[in-house]
């Protein structure tokens, strides 16, 4: 009885916290989100660093102070080219949303006269409901926002970059016993480990998407067809719901440039079928076993981080996974939630 009564005092206690940190996520947004993005923006950083260390000058690496200034200058320099080439589509976007307005508005027409639908909607409900220029002006509204926190966040990786040294000999402190270091030490690895190959392979295949949708789309000669590429790339980093979204986005776009329902079909196919080559085919193979995710833990995983940060929270939330995992694997008290995250219930042990 004594027993069962200490069983249930312990989960009230782990549901209190789960649920206290989940408010704490929420209310705490705006100051740990630009944390996370920080911290994501150091450790691509970091692997930048890596990739110019294998650089020589005059037959020696590249000191240190030179790989990581040239990385981080490089990072952000596309993050800025990033920055302007979703701005000058936008203003372009802004520039033909009339003539889209006016070929919607047709189209629209076409098939309510298709659908044999007597009532037609006003021309002043329907440019209501499909008022393009409110949508790309909440749009840039949003970028200028997340742009805002740039500088907060530039600030906390030029910190994170200057305390990095002393990492290590935090780690030994906190430790305070040659054997612990040693776990969280081989802990630490396996994450960044597991992390640094799902971010590789990830940006090989969404780059490969991007390039290969954007030369198809300038065949077909879809308006803007770089931007609906690198909007492409982005989205292949939220798991399923991206790449779906990425396609339907250039693909009603030629609903409202062309006069004809041919380039919607070949643009909604064509890349269609390269999502399903590169995310189905090629991605697994390359993937293979390393992160053994439960796509049914990904995807709930997807929604509880798009509810809890938005769209930065579906970025952010496969790495946040595998983070999970590893770090449950490891407690005996929480090895069983790994299991469960698992996709064949198989946890690999990394310590001895």
């Amino acid at each position: 009885m004594e027993n069962n009564k200490l069983k249930l005092q312990n989960f009230v206690m782990a549901s209190i916290l789960v649920a206290l940190v989940f408010f704490l996520l929420v209310v705490g947004q705006s100051i740990l989100l630009p944390l996370v993005i920080a911290i994501l923006f150091w450790y691509l950083i970091n692997l930048m660093s890596e990739g110019f260390g294998r650089l020589k000058a005059g037959g020696k690496p590249l000191p240190k102070l030179v790989r990581y200034s040239l990385s981080f200058l490089t990072f952000f320099a596309i993050i800025w080219g990033i920055v302007e080439l979703i701005a000058s589509n936008i203003a372009g976007v802004v520039r033909v949303a009339p003539i889209y307005q006016i070929n919607l508005e047709n189209r629209w027409d076409s098939i309510l006269r298709l659908l044999r639908i007597e009532q037609e909607p006003t021309l002043n409900q329907l440019t209501a409901l499909f008022d393009l220029g409110e949508f790309i002006t909440g749009l840039a509204s949003s970028l200028t926002n997340i742009a805002a926190n740039m500088g907060i966040i530039i600030i906390y990786v030029v910190f994170l970059l200057l305390e990095q040294g002393n990492f290590s000999s935090k780690v030994a402190s906190l430790a305070n016993d040659p054997v612990k270091e040693k776990r969280v030490r081989m802990l630490i690895r396996k994450i960044n480990e597991d992390v640094q190959k799902y971010i590789s392979i990830k940006m090989l295949t969404s780059g490969l998407t991007g390039v290969l949708s954007y030369i198809f789309m300038k065949v077909v000669g879809v308006d803007f067809a770089e931007f609906w590429a690198l909007l492409i790339f982005l989205l292949n980093f939220i798991p399923t719901i991206g790449s779906i979204v990425a396609t339907i986005f250039p693909s009603l776009v030629t609903l409202v440039q062309f006069d004809t329902y041919t380039p919607f079909f070949l643009v909604l196919g064509g890349v269609t079928m390269i999502q399903v080559c590169i995310g189905n085919i090629m991605e697994p193979r390359l993937m293979g076993d390393s992160l053994n995710l439960s796509p049914l833990v990904i995807l709930l995983n997807l929604s509880l981080w798009g509810l809890i940060w938005g769209i930065p929270g579906m970025f952010l939330c496969v790495p946040l996974l595998v983070i999970s995992m590893i770090v449950f694997s490891h407690i005996p008290q929480t090895r069983s939630i790994a299991i469960l995250m698992s996709r064949d219930g198989r946890v690999t042990e990394i310590f001895g």
